[in-house]
């Protein structure tokens, strides 16, 4: 029902395309290298994240620079439960997710009952990803600042173990385009129902909402849970196919920042900008990171020279432009070109 819910949103141009990117999308493993086969997968887990921070921002207009935290704690949890109590991740993802939720209630009560809102609220959340990075680090239950290690075997690597979520890398590709699929379509539930409504008039008017009766403090709250609840099931999907998890790259501000860059340049508030974004972005990145590998392999560039910033540049420029040129996002102007969603009364 919600995947037919998405196609009526569209025209039947969008109709096309959709069918046709997802027609690519599942036949992706059975023509694509191995490699592209790795970058999708990422790509689509990103383009979950980015959902999940859009959900905030561009639905309730609650904007945060610290969604790792969500998704390192439910990863943290999930992997701990799994390598140390020999608990499977399909259990583990419900204490795992509901950690992530709580501490994000945690961080909604503080802001919103103390009225920090904007960019100091976008502050509180970096606080609080960095102070669990930092316990985490000093964490030798975890790993610590060594990491926390799965081990997986080469048979565990051909197989197909959704309880355990050891398996082939096409079992991976294939659960993050679920995911990926099932995020999107609850989104736009969510946005179509009142919940969604009652966001978008407290993003649009804040104090509007309150004096016609809407409970500001309660349905940010929601925005909050329901964000922070994706960031964790996307949480326990990486750790269980990274296998390994430190605190300085799952909670850093450079994985906060990358979750927020797909919505930004596919279009904030639009359902369908965190996932073009992805698409955009990610692809980007790692054949920049191909790129320079190269140059730097055939000698054509100092091998010693550090260039592991440039990719963060790079989409520093590119989400430069977006905003100069095209503030929206790509795709709520590649909408209005080609008309991919269906206009009212067709």
């Amino acid at each position: 029902m919600m995947g037919l819910n998405l196609l009526a949103d569209l025209s039947l141009r969008g109709r096309i395309c959709l069918l046709i990117f997802l027609a690519i999308l599942i036949s992706l493993p059975f023509w694509s290298s191995s490699y592209i086969i790795s970058v999708t997968t990422i790509t689509l887990y990103l383009a979950i994240l980015g959902q999940s921070w859009n959900l905030m921002l561009g639905f309730a207009g609650l904007l945060s620079l610290g969604h790792a935290l969500f998704v390192g704690v439910s990863a943290y949890m999930a992997a701990y439960l799994f390598s140390v109590l020999g608990l499977p991740p399909v259990i583990g993802i419900f204490p795992a997710v509901a950690l992530a939720v709580l501490i994000g209630m945690l961080i909604g009560y503080l802001g919103f009952r103390f009225s920090i809102g904007g960019v100091y609220f976008a502050l509180l959340t970096i606080a609080f990803a960095e102070l669990v990075r930092i316990m985490v680090d000093h964490m030798g239950l975890i790993g610590g600042t060594e990491g926390l290690f799965l081990q997986v075997t080469e048979a565990d690597r051909q197989g197909f173990d959704l309880i355990n979520l050891r398996g082939h890398p096409w079992m991976f590709y294939y659960l993050a385009m679920l995911l990926a699929f099932l995020t999107l379509a609850g989104c736009r539930t969510l946005l179509k129902s009142k919940l969604g409504y009652y966001w978008q008039a407290i993003r649009d008017d804040q104090d509007a909402a309150q004096a016609l009766g809407i409970n500001v403090f309660r349905y940010k709250m929601y925005a909050v849970m329901y964000s922070s609840g994706i960031a964790g099931v996307a949480g326990v999907f990486y750790a269980f196919y990274q296998n390994s998890l430190f605190p300085e790259s799952v909670f850093g501000i450079e994985r906060s920042i990358e979750i927020s860059l797909g919505p930004i340049v596919g279009g904030v508030g639009s359902l369908f900008g965190p996932v073009l974004g992805a698409f955009i972005l990610t692809p980007l990145g790692e054949g920049l990171t191909e790129f320079t590998d190269y140059l730097q392999s055939s000698g054509l560039i100092d091998p010693k020279l550090k260039l592991n910033g440039l990719k963060l540049l790079i989409w520093g420029l590119v989400v430069a432009l977006i905003v100069l040129f095209k503030p929206a996002g790509i795709w709520p102007w590649l909408n209005e070109k080609l008309g991919f969603s269906r206009k009212e009364g067709e």
